[in-house]
């Protein structure tokens, strides 16, 4: 039987991490988790982007959706300023359109009751024009009396404060409205 001694220095070696490796590993994953949480913030930040729009959005076609309806419907236009109109409704009833800038609301006020059709808007205007279009064009004559107002013209713009930082998260709702009944 021969008997050989074998030496243990390769096991040695083997057996763990230096201190140059951890370093290494560590700056690795520290480098790819910083890579993973800049993703997720990047991430939360559009989702959260894409809520609002959408939330904006619904807000914004339900308020256009009440103001068509009630000002086709309307019999006619009886005072006008470019954040507020005041309809004539039929059987001595008072429609009228408020836009506050400080609070950043719209109201509906019909007779006494009160309905906030928007908040968060940042601006918004209002505009009159005649029932005669301007020749060879779809435009039609603005006009400063709301006697002759036969078309509305509505323009908003809404926005949001998302993770800190106010972002226009809804476009320039705009429209033309005609008063049918006039």
């Amino acid at each position: 039987m021969v008997f050989k001694v074998t030496s243990t220095k390769a096991c040695r070696r083997a057996a763990g991490l230096t201190l140059i490796e951890f370093i290494v590993a560590s700056s690795i994953s520290s480098i790819v988790l910083l890579a993973c949480a800049s993703l997720a913030y990047y991430s939360a930040r559009s989702f959260a982007g894409i809520v609002n729009y959408v939330d904006l959005d619904i807000k914004s076609r339900a308020a256009l959706d009440q103001m068509s309806k009630d000002i086709r419907q309307s019999s006619s236009l009886t005072s006008y300023a470019t954040n507020q109109l005041v309809f004539d409704y039929g059987g001595g009833s008072t429609l009228t359109y408020t836009y506050s800038a400080t609070d950043r609301t719209l109201t509906r006020i019909l007779d006494r009751a009160q309905k906030v059709l928007l908040t968060e808007c940042d601006y918004l205007r209002f505009a009159i024009f005649q029932r005669n279009p301007i020749g060879g064009t779809y435009d039609q004559y603005s006009t400063a009396s709301a006697t002759n107002c036969k078309l509305v013209q509505l323009n908003w713009v809404c926005s949001r404060t998302i993770l800190g930082a106010k972002v226009n998260t809804e476009s320039v709702q705009s429209a033309k409205i005609v008063i049918r009944r006039q």
